[in-house]
């Protein structure tokens, strides 16, 4: 399994922009709407602290790489292409849109803070960024609302007969989300709605498609350009606003990640994605020295770039995931420990995971073991962050 986060956004945000500095892909950027037309996939990190050095042993990952007892874990990104309003009545690339965030497991909403963009993503001055965040949930919501309601007229229809249950024909018309029916009950019995849809109006099923949609769909929002004076003037006007409450916000500076990565890959400062400080290796032309030191002030204040943070908190924080490290107390016989260090669902088995590893694996799973612990583990033994797990199979 590869996680998928995506990027969203009205056009000309910044999507693109932090899609290349935590890739270091080179897509085109640029102010203008519709810059990315098809969505661009690339591979980003997430950190996860090594579990290597507990063992006193060096870590060769085969996927990503480690850094200083921090592994940088693969992850898939996508910037998927600009929206604007009335997405969900196919305008602007409406369909194309919704159909590619679909194959995302969480969402990165890029807000340009500094509300120099409006809602087209044309250049203006005093934009509200929390118009942006607004449009971008009514657009989602009313996506969820037309499915909703297809799935409403099938249950009258009597597609699955007389006796079956509203929440049946919700999750099977809403099978894309990847909702269940016992799901779908809990979320309107949590509204508390009855399970009858002749009951509800037309606000009940807005509210449940709302949080049908927040639920499926954990999103995180990128407060982006937040090195400028205008983006921190609004952050604590947006952030503090009760009607947010549901939302995680991340303060970002795309611009100063890719900014630092390029001089790292230039040999002129030393830097490592995610950290609140870098170091000047050569000597630069004053100008660019103090572009750095106005870097370095950001980073400072803000505990690094957001680049890496607005990642994490996505996967870790709001779709839940985890970090499992597959291995032994000892290397192997060729030196290698700890090679692999897969991200997994929430509430992952220890038979979970060897599945995860091979079918093979899975199938003839005997036990589980907690390496640090040395403690034998059964199959339904639910996994932590950072666990070190070795699986022992008849296969």
């Amino acid at each position: 399994m590869s996680y998928k986060i995506g990027l969203v956004g009205k056009p000309s945000v910044g999507k693109s922009t932090l899609f290349n500095a935590a890739t270091m892909n080179d897509v085109p950027e640029g102010a203008y709407p519709f810059t990315t037309i098809d969505p661009s996939v690339g591979e980003a990190y997430v950190r996860v602290d090594c579990a290597a050095p507990e063992f006193d042993h060096s870590c060769t990952p085969n996927h990503g790489y480690c850094s200083d007892g921090v592994r940088f874990v693969p992850t898939q990104l996508v910037d998927v292409a600009g929206l604007v309003p009335g997405a969900h009545e196919g305008k602007g690339l409406g369909n194309q849109f919704l159909t590619d965030l679909n194959e995302a497991d969480v969402l990165v909403h890029v807000v340009d803070f500094t509300g120099e963009t409006d809602l087209e993503g044309e250049p203006t001055d005093d934009h509200d960024p929390r118009e942006d965040i607004d449009f971008l949930e009514n657009e989602l919501d009313m996506w969820y609302l037309d499915i909703l309601e297809k799935g409403i007229e099938r249950y009258r229809s009597g597609y699955h007969g007389e006796d079956a249950d509203i929440e049946a024909d919700l999750a099977e018309q809403m099978s894309a989300f990847s909702v269940s029916e016992e799901e779908i009950k809990q979320i309107v019995l949590a509204l508390e709605l009855a399970l009858d849809p002749d009951s509800w109006d037309a606000e009940d099923r807005e509210r449940l498609a709302r949080e049908i949609r927040i639920r499926t769909k954990p999103m995180v929002v990128a407060a982006n350009k937040m090195d400028t004076p205008a983006a921190q003037d609004n952050w604590a006007t947006v952030t503090e606003d009760p009607d947010y409450e549901h939302l995680t916000f991340v303060p970002v500076s795309a611009h100063a990640e890719k900014a630092l990565k390029n001089g790292d890959e230039q040999g002129v400062l030393a830097y490592r994605p995610g950290d609140d400080d870098f170091e000047v290796t050569a000597d630069l032309p004053e100008e660019k020295a103090a572009g750095l030191e106005q870097i370095r002030e950001f980073v400072t204040e803000f505990g690094g770039t957001g680049v890496q943070k607005v990642l994490e908190t996505a996967l870790f924080e709001e779709l839940g995931a985890i970090a499992v490290f597959p291995g032994a107390r000892k290397p192997q016989e060729d030196g290698t420990f700890l090679q692999d260090c897969f991200v997994l669902p929430d509430g992952s088995t220890a038979e979970d995971f060897a599945y995860f590893l091979h079918t093979d694996i899975g199938e003839g799973f005997l036990h589980a073991h907690d390496v640090r612990s040395g403690r034998q583990v059964g199959a339904d033994t639910e996994l932590d962050h950072r666990d070190v797990v070795e699986i022992t199979t008849t296969n």
